[in-house]
């Protein structure tokens, strides 16, 4: 058994969805992988901190999270900040030889990304970032579905995250509307997750042009205000893409999407076979072969079960509902795998940093409107 000590900066909703992953990986894959020990925890709110303290069980609080960095008794700085502190901490707790695990986005730019990329090789300690929709049984499912040959040549990608959110127009301003300290709007918040998926599935973007909308330009200062302020990025993205591997892609997202909750949705077309996933049922894929009999031909539900990768450490048999916080626990068990044993793990800092250069480009894109080179 190896004790991992977390130093958690940022205690809000993701702060804690991470330190319960934390905490309930020993329980489903065993003391093998590391057991956490949660040293210290990081908030500007000190009653926050404190809260975070209390529920979790952390040894120590601070308000400032150089503490967190610097602290000779943290193995691992877990950064669940908003977008904008991403690459201080992160760069920081490389510089002092941390493993760090970082909520996605890596950060907001694509020069901080690759900076933080090459440093932590350079470091050669653990570099995680929370793109959880990659441990995903259903999606671990469809990447061998592709990488086998079983769908053939593929020829196309198609792929939306809708969600409604902030389709209601009296909602005041956040920080996820000002670009300093979000990066850019719909597409770093939901779009970012699809293309991960699209990484992790299809391999590199290469090239993107994009279209962008503000639906809401103005929001109210706070609540109730009847002071309005700009709204400095996109409601809706939408692109066209092409990829390393010779396929085609249209990718959108929006955060103002009526009647859309966690419409995560998209749809990979082979020579051979197609399939479909939607994270409003998150239990089923939807498969399609060419090779089947033309009197029986068509998309059949396939549901969840032991056989795909990460499903069985939570239920025995198919068919029986995980949820957002498994894929999180599966994200941990990744992380804990690599920090004990060595492990390989998909999503580090240089799987980051290409995400963040395609959402640079299609931003780049959305404001020329022609087709930009992913570099």
């Amino acid at each position: 058994m190896k004790e991992i000590r977390i130093g958690l900066v940022g205690s809000g909703w993701m702060g804690k969805a991470h330190s319960s992953a934390l905490a309930d990986a020993e329980m489903l894959f065993g003391p093998d992988y590391g057991t956490a020990s949660f040293e210290i925890v990081a908030d500007a709110n000190e009653e926050a901190a404190k809260s975070a303290q209390k529920k979790i069980g952390f040894k120590r609080i601070s308000t400032d999270w150089h503490d967190v960095v610097t602290d000779p008794n943290v193995d691992l700085v877990d950064i669940a900040t908003p977008n904008a502190f991403h690459y201080v901490v992160a760069k920081a707790a490389l510089e002092n030889g941390k493993n760090v695990y970082c909520e996605k986005p890596l950060s907001i730019s694509a020069e901080e990304s690759r900076e933080l990329a090459e440093l932590a090789a350079k470091k050669g300690v653990v570099n995680y970032v929370g793109f959880n929709n990659t441990q995903n049984p259903a999606n671990a499912y469809v990447r061998e579905l592709v990488q086998s040959g079983a769908l053939g040549k593929i020829m196309r990608f198609t792929g939306t995250y809708d969600q409604d959110q902030l389709l209601d127009e009296s909602l005041p301003i956040t920080w996820r509307h000002i670009n300093k300290l979000a990066g850019c709007g719909a597409l770093g918040d939901l779009g970012s997750h699809l293309l991960s998926i699209s990484q992790f599935i299809m391999g590199d973007i290469t090239k993107v042009n994009a279209v962008a909308t503000t639906v809401f330009p103005k929001r109210p200062k706070s609540a109730g205000s009847t002071e309005m302020v700009d709204v400095e990025n996109e409601d809706i993205m939408t692109f066209m893409a092409e990829y390393a591997n010779g396929a085609i892609g249209q990718i959108a997202c929006s955060r103002v999407a009526t009647g859309r909750k966690n419409y995560l949705t998209y749809e990979i077309q082979g020579t051979k076979g197609s399939v479909r996933y939607d994270l409003e049922r998150m239990g089923e894929v939807q498969v399609y072969f060419q090779s089947d009999n033309e009197r029986d031909r068509g998309f059949r539900t396939v549901l969840l079960n032991p056989l795909m990768k990460g499903y069985s450490a939570f239920q025995p048999a198919g068919g029986i509902s995980i949820a957002y916080n498994d894929m999180k626990i599966l994200e941990v068990h990744a992380l804990f795998d690599a920090i004990t044993n060595g492990a390989d793990y998909v999503t580090d800092f240089e799987f980051g940093y290409k995400i963040d250069r395609t959402v640079a480009a299609v931003i780049e894109s959305s404001k020329t409107h022609e087709w930009v080179d992913v570099k």
